[in-house]
């Protein structure tokens, strides 16, 4: 008698529990069991539940990103000028380049005597201010000096005295500048001097460094640890960017000078 009744009660009890799975589950539930009746007819396998860890690659990188710092340069004006160290680094940067500009140049274009400064008594010029400049073939530029035929002389000496030994021609206001052929060799030896060019620029960039450092540790009294290697690192930070677009600038003109 017993045993009839609680078969009675058998669907009863099972629609309940299925209720109250259903209810404290949810929706992840549905759809778990959705793919194990896929699974057990012949469809889509169930899924693979897969906890992801931090790699040792993102944990650095992460790493690498807490120990930046940046400091509001008005915090530590007392200390040191961040803004003036900027700018002395930048400055190391321009110098480069210029002599990038004026120094290792192939000899290829008009553009390529632009840099060329003419002393006159009236003051210090570029060439192409003076002169118009045209190249007649790959091996002869001629400079225009029809504007300022005064300054013919002075311009023919510069370009004689510049780094590109060069041999002007000077024809009444016509100077005629006979370029030599450009040699592997010479491409060669002009990427080697902007290696040397860019050590120069690293040097000079790490003693404007060394110098806002020994300024900042001249500061300490009064002033805590913590924000003495805060200054420290955020001078590091700089100069290692300014470093970093040194060697941009070197690869740039290494790759223009190798071809």
């Amino acid at each position: 008698m017993a045993l009839n009744q609680l078969g009675l009660l058998r669907p009863v009890l099972y629609l309940s529990a299925s209720h109250l799975v259903r209810t404290s589950v949810g929706t992840s539930s549905r759809v778990l069991l959705h793919f194990q009746n896929a699974g057990s007819q012949g469809g889509v396998p169930p899924p693979c539940l897969v906890r992801f860890y931090a790699t040792k690659k993102s944990k650095a990188k992460a790493k690498g990103q807490q120990a930046k710092v940046n400091i509001n340069a008005s915090l530590v004006e007392d200390i040191i000028s961040l803004d003036e160290v900027k700018e002395d680094m930048a400055a190391v940067l321009t110098t480069l380049k210029d002599d990038f500009s004026r120094n290792l140049s192939i000899r290829t274009s008009p553009g390529a005597l632009d840099h060329i400064t003419v002393s006159t008594k009236d003051g210090k010029f570029p060439l192409n201010q003076l002169g118009q400049i045209s190249m007649k073939s790959p091996q002869l530029i001629v400079v225009n000096m029809t504007g300022f035929p005064e300054a013919t002389a002075a311009a023919a000496r510069a370009l004689q005295e510049s780094s590109m030994k060069l041999n002007p021609e000077v024809d009444g206001t016509i100077i005629r500048v006979p370029i030599p052929k450009v040699t592997r060799e010479h491409r060669e030896n002009l990427a080697k001097l902007a290696k040397q060019f860019s050590n120069k620029a690293k040097e000079s960039l790490r003693r404007v460094r060394s110098n806002a450092v020994t300024q900042v540790k001249k500061s300490k009294e009064g002033v805590s640890e913590d924000t003495i290697r805060l200054v420290e690192k955020q001078i590091q930070q700089m100069a290692d960017s300014y470093a970093s677009d040194i060697d941009k600038q070197l690869a740039n003109k290494t790759k223009e000078l190798l071809g």
